[in-house]
């Protein structure tokens, strides 16, 4: 009798709490690359290559350590298509104990899982998912009782448990947050180095064949393929990022560049949330650099908040307020998802650059997700829905405990403000400050009204007009409301009919 080890494609690190009590002698493991997980949403061709390439390196790694492994390709005879059938296949041919799971990252496959034991009349372990520091009761026992929830108080909690960037019981620096030092945009010919690039090998090359067969009607392109997919390679992202770009990761961390999406960004997001890389270890080699000298501590804190603070939130929130966070929507946002979103094919530059390099590389980093792609949908009321899956699919480093939080709760206030204070609405003049996008865009940011203005400008006004009975009493919206109130009347119309317009054509798919 022995058990059965499955490991699902974003558990690929030999420390994952499945493991723990692995018999090597008697156990087996499975790993397959499961038809409806690779579908259920048309994923980004290079998500999907990715998680194949870095499954089936996994697959030799745990082979070569001794552990007895099962490995379905997506298009072996004995592929069954999903899960649980895969499962139970396997169950069939051998005579197993138990099975044991590694808790899944998301609330639909956990829900599953659950059912497994009934079914196959067979005891099913799920285990502690160990990609994360705090615990899921860490986060319910913090949130349980708040009026509020925000990430700032759970991260200084966070940093005392763990005692990152700590000298005692005080904050290294004397400040928990230096986001203050963090906004700046670039001057004129920044000296930005390369992002780090890993060539396809042999594993990679044939999955990226697969995908081009199997997955040819997915969103994104396959050209210049260069994620790491195994630990060894994330672990020299992790290193040539803490080397080179966490100097200046701080201070350009919220810059937007025309042409240039990689920038002083780590580009280790996907690594984490599959578990090539564990959380611990890139907070102690940001801790490290700093401690040491190499780095600035504005960058250091920046750096290691988006880890400690912000992913460990998310994943908390997300199983706090699961299911009914996928089903929020207080602003009432019913517009469908515009049609370039997928093709890039907009007169705005911003939302051009932003939508290209995603269909490019499967990755944009966070303020052009938030303050681009993200303020359009808010601002333009395009549904929770629609935008949520567009998310799922589009990034490789999205599972939905990281993009639903980000998008539903931050993206488009849709909870209310239980994760942001406020909504994340912004005019033309953000973009303008924070990037070059602007200097080629067929409209201008300096207009306000017009055919030749920025959309951004009226469509921002629109939004806080047509929602005004549900923030203007937010007590950091007040200043902008009551500027709002002493707007000349003529003018502000003026930006409300031009929203209008331009919303009617989003609507009727006309070019914008």
């Amino acid at each position: 009798m022995s058990q059965l080890v499955v490991i699902l494609g974003d558990h690929l690190n030999t420390k994952i709490s499945s493991l723990a009590n692995f018999n090597k002698e008697t156990d087996k493991v499975l790993m397959s690359e499961v038809k409806e997980e690779a579908t259920y949403v048309k994923h980004h061709k290079k998500k999907i290559v990715f998680v194949f390439s870095a499954m089936r390196h996994f697959s030799n790694e745990l082979q070569n350590h001794g552990f007895a492994t099962i490995y379905v390709k997506y298009d072996a005879a004995d592929n069954h298509g999903c899960l649980f059938e895969q499962v139970k296949y396997t169950c069939s041919l051998h005579t197993f104990k138990s099975i044991t799971i590694m808790h899944p990252g998301e609330y639909r496959l956990l829900e599953e899982v659950m059912t497994w034991e009934s079914k196959l009349n067979i005891t099913v372990n799920i285990t502690p998912d160990n990609r994360f520091i705090a615990t899921q009761t860490f986060f319910s026992d913090w949130a349980d009782g708040r009026k509020q929830y925000r990430m700032e108080f759970f991260y200084r909690e966070m940093r005392k448990q763990t005692n990152v960037l700590m000298d005692d019981k005080q904050p290294m620096g004397g400040k928990w947050n230096y986001d203050a030092d963090n906004r700046k945009p670039f001057g004129k010919n920044p000296d930005i180095p390369s992002r780090t690039l890993l060539a396809p090998d042999a594993i990679t090359n044939e999955v990226l064949t697969l995908v081009e067969t199997q997955f040819s009607d997915h969103f994104g392109e396959l050209s210049n393929f260069a994620f790491a997919t195994t630990r060894e390679g994330a672990l020299g992202v992790l290193s040539e990022f803490i080397k080179i770009r966490l100097v200046d990761y701080g201070q350009y961390q919220d810059a937007m560049l025309e042409g240039n999406p990689w920038l002083f960004h780590s580009h280790i997001g996907l690594y984490l949330n599959t578990g090539l890389l564990m959380p611990y270890e890139v907070i102690q080699a940001a801790e490290e650099a700093f401690l040491n000298g190499h780095v600035p501590i504005n960058s250091a804190e920046g750096f290691i908040r988006q880890i400690l603070g912000w992913r460990e939130y998310v994943r908390g929130f997300y199983w706090y307020f699961m299911p009914s966070l996928k089903e929020n929507n207080y602003l009432e946002a019913k517009r469908a998802l515009p049609d370039f979103y997928w093709t890039g094919k907009t007169r705005m530059n911003c939302l051009s650059q932003c939508v290209n390099d995603t269909k490019e590389h499967a990755y944009a980093h966070h303020i052009q997700r938030l303050m681009v792609l993200g303020n359009f949908a808010l601002l333009t009321g395009i549904e929770p829905k629609a935008i949520n899956e567009w998310y799922l699919v589009v990034y490789a480093d999205a599972y939905e405990w990281v993009e639903l939080p980000n998008v539903s709760s931050m993206v488009l206030f849709a909870d209310a403000g239980n994760l942001a204070s406020k909504p994340y609405a912004a005019s033309g003049s953000y973009i303008n400050k924070m990037s070059n996008y602007c200097k080629s865009c067929d409209y201008s940011v300096k207009e306000k009204t017009g055919t030749q203005a920025c959309p951004f400008n009226y469509l921002y006004w629109h939004f806080l007009h047509r929602h005004q009975d549900k923030l203007r009493s937010n007590p950091r919206m007040g200043m902008i409301y009551s500027t709002m109130s002493k707007m000349d009347q003529t003018k502000f119309n003026h930006m409300l009919d031009d929203a209008d317009t331009f919303l009617l054509k989003l609507e009727n798919n006309e070019e914008i």
